[in-house]
């Protein structure tokens, strides 16, 4: 027991930064017992990672159900997290699935909505639905700072698809604030990390004080030394650790910005020997020339973990690309080309075989994360345990264009209220919108229904 506590909104400040802190033990009121605290105030989040173009079948659905099951191909890289996953089959997204709409465009944008877009050209977009993970950042968005945050890979993209006659507007989000207004997406690392961690001081210019040149933690290090000294060993311990993940992303930032620097002085002859050479120099040699992506990605999902750890928010969405999204996988190897013409296999061995290895990269990318939510302790557990991650596409085969037998992971138990450990095989066709009522009720939304939900999905709830 002690006589003390700090905010759980409590924030370390400085000039021109701020940095939100991860839960202490310092948080619980006098008085109460730290076990009972948890339990009653443990947060509950939801991060959604969604990668375009589908799945190789085969290579997807564990061939036994029940908790006796081995991983499919695709999803080994998973295998350590296998008692904290819930593997899904048979979801199908039912308002969308209709012949004779595009194929790529009308599953992404309604991917959390579960509700069929209206067809347009120009701007005047509408999918008819408030999307899950923004339900959810409504009922809680007075707790953090961010109702939510939301990242990706690829750019926001406008014009026309001329081939399908859709905005690729509806192609680039899968978090839909309103039914005509999508979550702006963030897609470069460095301004994801200072949205997070700096803030603007009005009147302060470069030319008295330049403090985006000095590392954030810097910036916050006296009010840190301050607060250190009024915590217990477990939080002193907790702090430096979270801190240092915190430097460990701006090194790896740095390093990012001097290959900028260093871009603008190369000569025309030397730029093509660092395309050759898989050096990334810009996005559209990020997206085409089949430069490696993984470092991007997981600096995003660096700071995606630390966005949740620290309380920021408590609700992300992640997109690995747009829709129709054809980045160059050819840093794979055994791998050439782009990601949508290779999903169009047209059952050709070759492109399937090309197809499986792309995917096994994102479920690679999905495991890094796991990786770093599940070191991040809270109390005697994780990030992972106190969370819902969902891990996903708006398409099965992206050769047929159907959204039925949906790929759909989750991982975590929400802090226990999931039972994890399972492959699931439902009734053909249970509508997606299930899930994410089951989820939204779940992380305490007090809803009846959701889009064409018939009910909540049996198996998944403890």
């Amino acid at each position: 027991m002690k006589s003390w506590h700090i905010s759980r909104r409590r924030a370390l400040r400085g000039i021109g930064a701020s940095v939100a802190l991860p839960f202490l033990q310092a948080m619980v009121p006098p008085g109460a017992r730290l076990e009972r605290f948890l339990e009653t105030n443990r947060p509950r989040r939801l991060a959604v990672f969604y990668f375009p173009n589908g799945v190789r079948e085969d290579y997807w659905t564990p061939q036994q159900f029940g908790r006796q099951f081995d991983m499919s191909p695709t999803l080994k890289p998973l295998e350590p997290y296998k008692k904290d996953l819930v593997i899904m089959s048979q979801l199908k997204n039912n308002l969308v699935d209709v012949n004779g709409t595009d194929g790529h465009y009308t599953k992404t944008a309604p991917f959390l909505t579960c509700r069929l877009i209206e067809k347009t050209t120009g701007a005047n977009i509408d999918v008819k639905g408030t999307s899950m993970d923004q339900v959810l950042a409504n009922h809680i968005s007075k707790e953090t700072r961010f109702p939510s945050l939301e990242y990706g890979m690829d750019p926001v993209k406008g014009g026309v698809d001329e081939l399908v006659g859709y905005t690729r507007l509806y192609g680039s989000s899968i978090s839909w604030e309103t039914p005509t207004r999508p979550r702006p997406k963030e897609v470069n690392p460095r301004f994801a990390f200072d949205r997070l961690f700096r803030n603007f001081i009005p009147g302060v210019t470069p030319a008295k004080q330049n403090p985006w040149k000095k590392s954030v933690i810097d910036l916050v290090l006296d009010d840190a030394r301050k607060l250190n000294g009024q915590l217990g060993a477990a939080d002193q311990n907790k702090m430096a650790e979270y801190l240092e993940s915190v430097r460990s992303i701006e090194k790896r930032l740095e390093s990012n910005e001097d290959m900028r620097d260093f871009e603008a002085n190369i000569t025309p002859d030397i730029k093509k020997e660092l395309i050759r050479l898989n050096v990334r120099l810009s996005d559209y040699v990020e997206l085409n020339s089949g430069v490696d992506a993984t470092e991007k990605a997981r600096l995003m999902m660096d700071i995606n973990a630390l966005a949740l750890w620290s309380d920021a928010t408590r609700v992300t969405s992640f997109m690995f690309g747009n829709s129709v999204s054809n980045r160059n996988f050819s840093f794979l190897d055994g791998v050439e080309g782009g990601h949508h013409s290779i999903s169009h296999h047209r059952g050709h061995p070759q492109r399937i075989e090309m197809y499986g290895k792309i995917n096994l990269w994102h479920s690679e990318q999905f495991r890094y994360f796991l990786d770093r939510v599940s070191s991040m302790k809270e109390g005697d557990e994780t990030l992972l345990d106190n969370s819902i991650m969902l891990f996903g596409s708006s398409l099965r085969d992206g050769d047929k264009h159907r959204a039925s037998n949906l790929p759909i992971v989750l991982a975590g138990s929400g802090g226990g209220r999931l039972n994890t450990g399972q492959n699931i095989q439902y009734n053909e066709d249970t509508p997606l919108a299930n899930l994410y009522l089951t989820l939204l009720q779940t992380l305490g939304v007090p809803v009846n229904s959701f889009a064409d939900s018939t009910g909540t999905l049996d198996g998944i709830c403890v």
